[in-house]
């Protein structure tokens, strides 16, 4: 068999990541491939690193990209902050949270968990009770932004409460870095990870992470070794850290970098609030067709996350054969249910550079032709024009 070059089709990914690439990206993947140690690469570094404080709202100085994608900037935070037989209450509402229980367990810890509704926000009252319940706890660890539901929980409430317990905090932001309101310092975040993949609309393989210095201290005072060599941040530190000199650590994914970068850079021209008031227009707008429709969001309006809509699908539906039609006819890609929610909704992405007014008309346009409905385009017109 001859093997030829891939062409992939052209897509529009409207679903729970990746989202679609700005082009100015995708142009900086192409860029010349230099060393991970030159010094204009060390100088692009110290960019991105400020690039992504911005992001993140931090001053954290161990900012920083992980060389792999966002799974790894959660096992990042976890190898390096809990210890064997550290108590780690892990609030789980989802996909995510369960994967964060997962990560406690690998690295030795022991789960306290605060079992949630998927599809709701985490229960603040219920974390409350529980870090009352373990005074010991050394960490409060939940999703901000869960994938798998399009539910919010309340990051500074939740912050606020581990303060109060002398507890460090792990939040994943994943889908809301860059979609949704998220304030590192002001909301007191100990240490937090995402991917370029979603609101960001970079290509997949990165994981922007931030500890505060509470979590850096932690980190040089283990008793133990971090149990990963290649996530650990006493060694990654000598890469990423400060000056021209720079420590060997591992051959950093150059050209991703340079994406990255470029990403950063158009979210730093829009500016972070802007991203964060268009995500919700469009939101407003797309959820406004699909009522027209017939169509109910699952998560409470207060609680839903403008960039990942959980949508129910009527039971007289086939999910997966709509979904196949949309992506046959439309090249439109629209994400299935995880979980507890697999074969009951569609998750529909609107991320970074998707969330415009064009991809809702289009979406809303072709659910309706493959739904036989009619009114969703008109709903949301009258969201753009109010």
């Amino acid at each position: 068999m001859t093997i030829q070059s891939f062409h992939p089709p052209k897509r529009t990914l409207m679903g729970p990541g990746p989202s679609d690439v700005y082009p100015r990206v995708t142009e900086a993947l192409s860029r010349p491939t230099v060393g991970h140690l030159d010094p204009e690469f060390v100088r692009m570094m110290d960019e991105v690193k400020h690039l992504l404080q911005y992001a993140f709202r931090t001053e954290n100085t161990l900012t920083l990209p992980v060389s792999a994608p966002g799974s790894a900037g959660m096992e990042t935070c976890f190898a390096n902050l809990v210890e064997p037989e550290d108590k780690v209450v892990v609030c789980i509402n989802g996909v995510f949270g369960m994967r964060m229980k997962e990560n406690v367990e690998r690295c030795g810890g022991e789960v306290i968990i605060v079992q949630g509704e998927w599809g709701r926000a985490v229960d603040s009252a219920a974390v409350e009770e529980t870090l009352k319940s373990h005074p010991d706890a050394a960490i409060l660890a939940f999703v901000h932004a869960e994938t798998s539901t399009g539910a919010r929980s309340d990051a500074e409430k939740l912050c606020a409460l581990a303060r109060e317990h002398n507890c460090l905090t792990i939040v994943d932001a994943v889908t809301s870095l860059g979609g949704s309101q998220l304030e590192v310092d002001a909301w007191g975040i100990d240490a937090i990870y995402s991917g370029t993949q979603k609101c960001l609309s970079c290509v997949p393989g990165l994981s922007p992470v931030s500890f505060s210095q509470k979590a850096v201290d932690k980190i040089q005072n283990r008793k133990t070794r971090v149990q990963s060599w290649f996530l650990d941040l006493n060694l990654v530190m000598g890469y990423w850290g400060k000056g021209a000199k720079r420590a060997y650590h591992h051959t950093a994914p150059v050209n991703t970098l340079y994406a990255l970068h470029e990403s950063l850079v158009i979210l730093q021209e829009e500016g972070i609030e802007n991203s964060w008031a268009r995500h919700q227009l469009h939101h407003n707008a797309l959820v406004a067709g699909l009522e027209a429709i017939g169509m109910e969001m699952v998560v409470p309006i207060e609680e839903r996350l403008a960039q990942l809509n959980l949508v129910t699908v009527p039971e007289n539906i086939d999910e997966a054969a709509v979904r196949a039609q949309l992506l046959a006819d439309y090249n439109l890609e629209i994400g299935a249910g995880l979980g507890d929610f697999a074969g009951k909704v569609w998750r529909i992405g609107l991320m970074g550079c998707a969330a415009t007014k064009t991809n809702v008309l289009f979406c809303l346009g072709a659910l309706q032709a493959v739904l036989g409905k009619a009114g969703a385009t008109e709903a949301a017109l009258t969201v753009y024009n109010s």
